[in-house]
């Protein structure tokens, strides 16, 4: 009998003569957790689709042992089966269908007859979501009442109904809060107790090395190296993972900041589906030429409303105005192709919703806010369109066989360079990145960071919404707290803390926040920081 619950031997897969995989070897024992780390477009996803039978046997070569024995699974029903759940890194759930519904999906407890047997589905789910620590969800609400947070609980739920024995989990704190990160490392430790192997693919090592036992790094679709943690530091995982050292992560570089080229007034979200609550309340600022502006808040508190109102994006009803190099649009009547005309371009927070085009390929989705360039009467010159999407493809370091893929095909990080480079074609003069960093590599988060710097001092204004609040202060002149839809802080970022931020975005003062920690107490932000707080 193998020591390992899970071996994969030599894998290979290929893609249209591209390969993809090129021999990788990973081992798992039960309870173990093992960290799979590497840059976007390194291979991890796809391995694990090869494990998880979304690529079934004979599209690939290698072995996979599951208990010593050869597993072969033509599908995900056959992985499921052996105990082998994966957590897709977009969430798979239907949001006009309840928790429980959720959860038991292709998996009913049906009464005889075939009808629904509900009050056996909700216990279980209840016993579920307490066993996740959130006793307070309601099960037989649809899931579209709850966050994201919530949601990628449901998510684990459904996978521990499965029986899981081999738990896959791929990116999975992209949308959660701090708190929310939290209980989910409790989950992992409680089920690594309970002999569930896991393995955890995510670009925030700082979570690898909380609860990961074994690091596992590819790069370019081959096996770098497996250590143990307790071997390894975050350092020496980046180092591996892009084969040099990144000696800093946020650029280190001046910029000349201007005129105040854009400015927000009085803007105002009201709730798509309950008009009578505000999502955004009575927001007002100013971005200047060569400024990169950070706002920073929790998640829910009107951030990604508030830049999808100015962009045109916003779904429900919005008011206010906005001031572009001295023009005056309202709020309410702009739209994203007006938006861009005008030079305020948006890469927005859900890239596979918002960002791309599935049906697309990647050059055409490069090209689609500047198709117009390449119009000659009725037809588009291929060639140069072509010769422009090669060119974005070097800039962004763009990792992609040919232009010609399907954008799909790319990995999430790689989509999002696709989506960046789009809004960086129609030559912006206020560009707003919302999230822009969420699921990208470390490497990538550095190009990204480069590329702001590069762009403000080019005279872009540049507006960052981010969770992370390392990011918000390391790459930030200037940082706008929201807090419940409302401005709770206006911050010049000179030697601004993470503490000050937090306190803004939950009303608090600094010292309030630090007594309520337990643990060594926080340093305290400098006495001029409390007044950089600007009128606005």
């Amino acid at each position: 009998m193998s020591d390992y619950l899970l071996e994969m031997q030599g894998i290979v897969k290929d893609f249209g003569g591209v390969r993809a995989l090129d021999g990788i070897d990973i081992k798992v024992r039960a309870g173990e957790c093992l960290g799979l780390c590497g840059e976007n477009g390194a291979g991890k996803s796809t391995l694990m689709k090869v494990l998880s039978g979304v690529y079934p046997r004979g599209s690939w070569q290698g072995e996979i042992l599951w208990q010593g024995q050869p597993l072969q699974s033509q599908s995900m029903r056959d992985t499921e089966a052996a105990g082998i759940i994966i957590i897709h890194q977009e969430l798979m759930l239907v949001q006009q269908l309840s928790v429980a519904e959720n959860i038991f999906m292709g998996h009913e407890i049906t009464l005889p007859g075939g009808r629904m047997n509900y009050p056996a589905m909700y216990r279980r789910a209840a016993e579920l979501m307490r066993e996740l620590k959130m006793p307070d969800i309601n099960v037989a609400l649809p899931v579209m009442q709850y966050g994201g947070g919530h949601q990628q609980l449901v998510e684990i739920a459904k996978a521990l109904n499965k029986q899981a024995r081999l738990l896959i989990l791929d990116e999975p704190s992209s949308s959660l809060t701090a708190s929310e990160i939290a209980v989910l490392l409790d989950i992992i430790r409680d089920l690594k107790a309970k002999g569930v192997a896991c393995v955890y693919i995510s670009h925030k090592l700082d979570e690898v090395a909380a609860v990961c036992d074994t690091v596992a790094v590819i790069r370019d679709g081959k096996h770098i190296a497996t250590t143990p943690m307790r071997e390894m530091d975050v350092d020496q995982i980046i180092t591996q993972m892009v084969g040099r050292e990144i000696t800093a992560m946020f650029p280190d570089q001046e910029h000349d900041i201007g005129e105040v080229m854009f400015e927000a007034r009085n803007v105002t979200c009201y709730d798509a589906d309950n008009p009578a609550r505000k999502r955004v309340d009575d927001i007002s600022f100013t971005l200047r030429r060569g400024e990169i502006l950070g706002i920073a808040g929790l998640v829910g508190a009107g951030r990604t409303e508030l830049v999808s109102a100015l962009f045109g994006a916003y779904p429900g009803r919005s008011e206010g105005e906005i001031w572009l190099d001295g023009v005056k649009v309202r709020v309410d009547s702009c739209t994203p192709l007006n938006s861009i005309r005008m030079g305020l371009c948006m890469v927005p927070e859900d890239r596979k919703q918002h960002g791309i085009v599935p049906d697309l390929n990647v050059g055409q989705n490069i090209t689609l806010t500047v198709l117009k360039d390449f119009s000659r009467r009725s037809r588009i010159d291929a060639e140069a369109e072509l010769k422009t999407v090669q060119g974005e493809i070097a800039r962004l370091q763009l990792k992609t066989a040919s232009p010609f893929l399907p954008i799909t095909s790319l990995s999430g990080g790689n989509q999002q360079k696709a989506v960046l480079a789009k809004m960086l074609l129609a030559r912006p003069k206020v560009l707003i990145l919302d999230e822009p960093t969420r699921g990208v590599d470390v490497g990538a988060k550095a190009e990204i960071y480069r590329l702001m710097a590069d762009l403000a001092r080019q005279g872009v204004a540049i507006i960052m919404v981010s969770s992370e609040l390392a990011e918000v202060l390391g790459v930030s002149d200037r940082v706008l707290v929201i807090g419940e839809g409302k401005l709770r802080g206006n911050f010049i970022n000179q030697d601004l803390s993470q503490e000050t931020v937090l306190a803004a975005a939950i009303d608090q003062s600094p010292q309030s926040l630090a007594s309520q920690r337990t643990g060594p107490p926080i340093s305290q932000p400098a006495a001029a920081a409390g007044n950089l707080r600007e009128s606005l």
